[in-house]
């Protein structure tokens, strides 16, 4: 036995040495990584596995990663500028983010709202919101730019699907109110950037207080709203006023959460603010910022206050005039209440403390000067004069102003009439005032040249109604310096006695400063909600858990005492939301292990699990949920680098093969929509792949049918007919109503229709060609033309319904890509297959005819290569006149497709009589014998006379105006 065996010693031969010398490395940079084994040394093993595609696990341990650096357990902190935290902020605003985000907010689970937390916490800093930002401006086109060419047009809806991601993702990570004090405690607390705090600082504030957030998110909804107007919910971040407030709320929170003495923070959060205020929308930013001192509270007043104090001169005056607009443009019954008056100068006194150029900016307020304070309403120059009873001189100089004004006789003649009220009963206000104060100084004024100029220029005024004003100041001051026997008094009658009463009642009014504690029980609760315009996806976000706030509205952050009952170790703090990202992940750890599902299918976000998924047939939830995602996820990605483009044949192989094994709901609609957007990324490349295939492929009848469908729909919603399509596709479909569906199992068998897509749109453009053809028989056997009424429309009416034209995106690529690859590769089919053709049969040739007439209707009459389609099918037709005669659906696409063709060609008959002339003539014989030969009574027999009929006025329309070019032509061959 020892002979029979010998040792082997394995030996490289030179075959195998010299294939290893040709063996280059396989880049595996973009292949997925084990998740099991991930262990992350550094930032750049983070990095590398977020370039490569990851899928969800090895994803939640990338931002679990990073999540335990930002709190503090390694040393890198991706909220913190530098080079490697840059790149990875990069690659999750373009990659994961168009990737993951819409799956995430389309699901309720607490897996993935999870991930959506961590997510939203590594891009909580300057450098995520800039990012996004200028991620968001990069999907806006440039201003001018044309908008009708066929690159921009087939980029609308993946662009649009990404921007409406962005600003959803903008909107979770910037919707709590503290987002910008979280910020600032990262800038100034780490010791490392302590260096560039104040150019970090100027950053962010440029970002959200300068415009380029806001003009961002508005400019794209803008656009959106442009392209289609339909169904397009705006977002609250493209609102100036709901994001201006989210802004003042977002500044309040600093102020009343820094030190009490007055550190950076407060300057930091003046310097926003100053940058807030040039926003435009002034009310809603200090509505925000002051939101609690309107509402009565004053633990927190002298930290708004001190805070206020850093802003410029001007600003504070801007600041001031607001706060007096905004805490009196309440209801009367507000206003009227007692105390309401005092609370308001307590606040406006507390405002202006030590502030010289304030209390003069109250002077020009009370005398209009700056701004029309008139318009307000008394009780608000009331309390304003309240908070300035203590500064006698100034109130003596509002006097002298507003006397001055009162007796001007330009001001009397030009100053509208409302003004001139306001400034007679401010006027009226400030003497009693004075009065009280000092007696004789009102006693000087009235015996001085101003006062008896101001009552003469009055009572010589031409209106009536300035009369009146000088009748009423006369006799309200008479009454406060006369006698009662010397009292100047004006007889009057009816409602001006009334009103004169009301104005001479002015001067007996003393308003004192009262406390802030009355302005607190006659204000209205103060608690505001967020607009109800939030995206579809945001609500999601944070409807998702209980302790997240409401779907449709989120309170603002409302300063109350608490309770003397409460167990908190200090009464003057406040009570706010807790805020935390990882609430949500700390409760997932809590659960049970054993019950977690750990292989559950999950809807792929790159093409290669998605073709993964299709190819998947043991599998039910993956298959399903990759059928489902396919349409809108080669859609998003199509423009997505070359994710789409190197894997077009691969998904389109996985969709063409695809079988229904397990008898899903919509299946040939959702294969359908993936076979179309794979058509549509590509049209030239894979209109010709999906003609080869229909050919050589060994497919079914039905998968032949199916790629033909493709074809029809695809070509038309390149040329710009998708909204048209989209019910015969399964893109919408709109709810019924409960009582117009049927009960049960029979919704399922009648509720869609049982037509195929292309058997519709070829009956819907018969009707649509018809039509005019038989409007112009209706009208010829109407009468005369004089006799006929016309109902003419204005000139405008009719531009509103003229659609705007478009460049037609399928008319370049129709030829090369549609139409030869589909003919020519059909005439080669007797010769290839013989006897054994499956393209003679009746449904797969109707079908093939009706494709090629759709394709070229929907290329249009300005396609570059319409002659040589026209001679190509032309010629195909008519070789099929005998087939047509033993096959009515045969017969039908045959005729269909002659008059789609002579349609087309309606605008060059003279071009069409000279390059097609035996076949016009040809056509006219053959129809004429079809048309006699066919009867009526059925619907396929109507069907085919209709169409017959239409193709023989267009053949002889076309003959009779070109005969001598047809006949010329035809004797010339003969």
């Amino acid at each position: 036995m020892e002979g029979l065996l010998t040792q082997f010693t394995p030996t490289p031969s030179k075959l195998v040495s010299a294939l290893h010398e040709h063996l280059t490395p396989v880049d595996r940079s973009n292949q997925p990584h084990d998740d099991r084994n991930l262990i992350f040394d550094g930032p750049e093993d983070v990095l590398s596995v977020l370039h490569s595609q990851p899928d969800l696990q090895s994803l939640t341990k990338c931002l679990k990663w990073l999540r335990s650096n930002i709190t503090g357990l390694n040393e890198f902190d991706i909220r913190l500028p530098g080079a490697e935290a840059a790149k990875i902020i990069n690659v999750l605003v373009n990659d994961i983010i168009p990737s993951y985000w819409h799956v995430w907010i389309g699901s309720e689970s607490h897996s993935y709202n999870r991930q959506r937390k961590l997510l939203l916490r590594c891009l909580t800093s300057i450098a995520g919101i800039g990012a996004l930002v200028t991620r968001l401006r990069s999907l806006n086109p440039e201003t001018g730019e044309a908008q009708a060419t066929i690159k921009t047009r087939l980029e609308q809806a993946p662009t649009a699907q990404l921007t409406d991601d962005l600003v959803n993702f903008l909107e979770a990570l910037l919707e709590r109110d503290n987002v910008v004090d979280n910020i600032w405690t990262t800038i100034y607390i780490n010791p490392v950037i302590s260096i560039r705090k104040e150019l970090l600082w100027k950053e962010l504030a440029s970002l959200l207080a300068g415009g380029r957030l806001l003009s961002a998110v508005a400019e794209a909804q803008d656009r959106h709203r442009s392209t289609d107007p339909i169904d397009k919910q705006s977002s609250w971040l493209g609102s100036g006023q709901f994001y201006s407030a989210w802004l003042g709320r977002n500044i309040l929170f600093m102020i009343i959460h820094g030190e009490d003495n007055f550190t950076r923070k407060h300057k930091d959060a003046a310097r926003l603010l100053s940058k807030a205020l040039t926003l435009g929308y002034t009310d809603q930013v200090v509505k925000g910022v002051l939101s609690s001192v309107i509402a009565g509270e004053n633990q927190h007043l002298e930290k708004l206050r001190v805070s206020l104090y850093n802003l410029a001169s001007h600003e504070q005056k801007n600041v001031l005039y607001t706060v007096i607009r905004l805490i009196t443009e309440r209801d009367c019954s507000i206003t009227e209440k007692s105390g309401f008056v005092g609370g308001v100068a307590a606040l406006i006194e507390v405002l202006v403390t030590e502030k010289t150029h304030l209390h003069e900016a109250l002077v020009d307020w009370l005398t209009g000067n700056y701004t029309n304070g008139f318009s307000i309403g008394i009780h608000s120059r009331r309390a304003v004069l309240a908070a300035l009873s203590s500064h006698l001189d100034l109130v003596k100089t509002a006097l002298q102003k507003l006397l001055h004004d009162f007796g001007d006789k330009l001001y009397i003649k030009h100053t509208p009439m409302m003004q001139q009220e306001g400034n007679t009963q401010t006027l009226l206000l400030v003497t009693g005032h004075v009065f009280i104060s000092d007696p004789d100084y009102v006693r000087s004024l009235v015996r001085a040249s101003v006062y008896i100029n101001a009552i003469s220029n009055r009572l010589a005024a031409s209106s009536p109604r300035s009369q009146f004003f000088g009748m009423a100041v006369g006799s309200a001051v008479s009454n406060l310096v006369d006698p009662p026997d010397k009292r100047m008094c004006f007889n009057m009658e009816g409602t001006s006695k009334d009103e004169m009463i009301k104005y001479q009642q002015l001067t007996e009014i003393y308003d004192s400063v009262g406390s802030l504690e009355e302005l607190k029980m006659t204000a209205p609760q103060m608690g505001a909600k967020l607009p109800k315009i939030m995206t579809k996806g945001f609500q999601k976000v944070i409807g998702t858990t209980s302790k997240a706030p409401s779907a449709t509205a989120s309170k603002i952050l409302s300063i109350q005492e608490l309770s003397d009952d409460s167990t908190s170790e200090d009464d003057s703090l406040l009570v706010y939301d807790r805020v935390d990202f990882d609430e949500e992940e700390e409760e997932e750890e809590d659960e049970d292990p054993t019950l977690v599902q750990r292989n559950k299918s999950t809807a792929p976000v790159y093409i290669r699990d998605l073709i993964a998924g299709l190819n998947d047939t043991n599998n039910y939830d993956r298959q399903r949920l990759a059928l489902l995602a396919s349409p809108t996820l080669i859609r998003r990605k199509v423009h997505f680098g070359t994710e789409v483009s190197s894997h077009l044949e691969a998904l389109a192989t996985a969709l063409v093969g695809l079988s229904d094994k397990y008898a899903m709901d919509n299946f040939q609609s959702l294969r359908l929509q993936g076979m179309i957007a794979v058509l549509v990324a590509s049209p030239l490349k894979m209109g010709q792949w999906f003609s080869t295939t229909c050919f050589h492929g060994e497919y079914s009848l039905s998968q032949r049918l199916s790629i033909l469908t493709t074809l029809s729909l695809g070509a038309r919603e390149i040329a710009g007919y998708a909204a048209e399509d989209a019910t015969l596709t399964g893109a919408t479909l709109e709810p019924l109503f409960p009582s117009q569906k049927l009960p049960g199992k029979y919704h399922s068998i009648y509720a869609h229709d049982s037509v195929a897509p292309v058997t519709a749109l070829a009956s819907q453009l018969e009707r649509t060609l018809i039509a005019p053809m038989a409007a112009s028989a209706a009208d010829t056997l109407a009468g005369p033309a004089a006799l006929r009424v016309r109902t003419f429309s204005s000139r405008m009416a009719v531009d509103a319904k003229r659609k705007k034209p478009l460049a037609n995106a399928l008319a370049t690529v129709v030829a090369d890509g549609f139409f030869f690859p589909l003919a020519r590769l059909w005439s080669l089919q007797p010769r290839v297959r013989g006897p054994h053709n499956p393209f003679t049969h009746p449904a797969l040739l109707s079908h093939f005819l009706k494709t090629l007439a759709l394709i070229l209707h929907a290329a249009g009459p300005s396609a570059p290569a319409l002659p040589a389609l026209t001679a190509e099918f032309f010629a195909l037709l008519l070789s099929l006149r005998t087939a047509a005669l033993a096959a009515p659906p045969v017969l039908e696409a045959l005729l269909f497709g002659l008059l789609t063709l002579l349609e087309l060609n309606a605008q060059r008959q003279q071009a069409l009589a000279e390059d097609c002339a035996r076949e016009l003539l040809e056509t006219q014989t053959w129809v004429e014998g079809v048309f006699e030969r066919i009867g009526g009574g059925s619907a396929e027999g109507e069907r085919a006379r209709g169409l017959a009929a239409g193709v023989l006025v267009r053949v002889r329309e076309c003959v009779e105006k070109w005969e001598a070019v047809i006949r010329g032509d035809v004797g010339g061959f003969m």
